[in-house]
């Protein structure tokens, strides 16, 4: 056997095939660009589902946290440690709030957000104990726990796991008309995702989210924006919902704010919701730890130069563009998304996402699937314009090679 193959094998005997990967064993990573262990280059072009928006290896992450792992890694949430603070004022004013939560997980920090929409909605809003609901969109996607997949609409991620939890509303996402029907007096949040992630990479309609704040402001209900993969410069502005000008009453955030380092996740709002919390009750062991905070500050003071959000924004647009002269050939049924991230549905016909995705990468090109025929294309930020036509080039290779097959 090769390499790969007797690596794959070995994971595949000792490990819960909670996963289906690509057959690809990477070895080594930098900037855009992943080497496997036989010494074939790949183009990263999923980075992480976005937790690599500044690429792989970042000298500037990787010095920050090199540094701290000098000076101290733990100290658990029993002390104070000298980055604390500064992680959460400077996250904080990144978002325009005024408090922060930490966790580790994208999962961990939306059952953090959860928790605390209903304790609000008890301490503050005055539902009666036990009574409050939660809007929610179809086809979310907010992680994996038991609470989470409660309120699931996937089969796969949300068969055999019951009893679920209750005190979940599902309305069809970008439909603000059955979200309106859907909240009642004892509706504490509506937690959405401003773009869906693995959904397909799904746009809401033009105004929905201005729309649901509208709304939640009317009926003293809180708006959880989930920009765990939509946030951070992944769609050419620090934040998805920015591009209806709105601001949520809370963030939840991880992925990126990690760097690809470390897991760092955090629900970012109002003292006037985060401040229901008493010692005791919540928390996290490894949440906001020193290492973790090292790396989320530089993270944060990259994302104040704007220049990671405008690089997403301008090869977004060339992106959209190409992909867009695909979606007139006859192999692309529609292309979705914003800045450096897209949904593209491949003419079944062609192949299933996974089998487009694995000529990808036979190529040299990682991308992938989600839904059937559909692949996601998410290049970490640092991308270069030319390593990124060369990724595109292959898609439209791939795609010409079966049209004419």
């Amino acid at each position: 056997m090769s390499r790969t193959q007797e690596a794959i094998a070995s994971a595949e005997a000792r490990s819960a095939h909670n996963y289906h990967p690509l057959p690809v064993v990477v070895a080594t990573a930098e900037g855009a660009w992943m080497t496997d262990v036989e010494g074939r280059r790949y183009l990263d072009m999923l980075a992480g589902y976005s937790a690599l928006n500044f690429g792989h290896g970042n000298r500037r992450l990787i010095e920050a946290a090199k540094a701290q792992l000098e000076r101290v890694t733990l100290t658990s949430r029993a002390f104070y440690h000298d980055r604390f603070a500064d992680f959460c004022a400077q996250l904080a004013d990144l978002c325009g709030m005024e408090m922060v939560l930490p966790m580790n997980t994208g999962a961990e920090a939306v059952e953090t957000a959860v928790k605390t929409a209903r304790k609000w909605g008890y301490r503050v809003k005055g539902v009666p104990d036990g009574m409050a609901k939660i809007v929610v969109a179809a086809d979310n996607f907010h992680g994996r726990t038991t609470t989470i997949v409660s309120f699931s609409t996937d089969p796969e991620a949300r068969a055999d796991y019951g009893p679920y939890t209750p005190g979940f509303e599902i309305v069809p996402y970008g439909d603000a008309a059955a979200l309106e029907e859907a909240m009642t007096e004892n509706t504490v949040a509506v937690l959405l995702e401003p773009i869906q992630g693995e959904a397909g990479v799904l746009v809401p309609p033009p105004g929905y989210l201005a729309r649901v704040r509208e709304l939640t402001r009317e009926r003293n209900v809180l708006f959880v924006a989930d920009e765990i993969q939509s946030g951070l410069g992944r769609t050419g502005r620090t934040f998805a919902c920015e591009h209806e000008g709105v601001v949520p009453d809370m963030y939840v955030l991880g992925k990126a704010l990690g760097g690809g380092v470390v897991p760092v996740s955090a629900v970012v709002s109002s003292e006037a919701v985060l401040g229901v919390y008493r010692p005791g009750e919540h928390g996290s062991t490894f949440g906001g730890n020193p290492l973790a905070c090292a790396v989320a500050l530089e993270v944060i003071a990259m994302l104040r130069t704007g220049e990671y959000q405008q690089r997403a924004a301008e090869l977004g647009d060339h992106l959209h563009h190409e992909l867009g002269l695909l979606a007139g050939g006859g192999a692309v049924e529609a292309v979705r998304g914003r800045g450096l991230w897209a949904g593209v549905d491949i003419v079944p016909a062609l192949g299933t996402g996974r089998q487009i995705s694995e000529r990808l990468m036979e190529r040299g090109v990682l991308v992938k699937d989600t839904h059937g025929s559909t692949i996601r294309i998410a290049p970490p930020l640092v991308i270069g314009k030319e390593d990124l036509d060369w990724g595109l080039e292959q898609l439209r290779a791939v795609l010409g090679d079966r049209v004419r097959g």
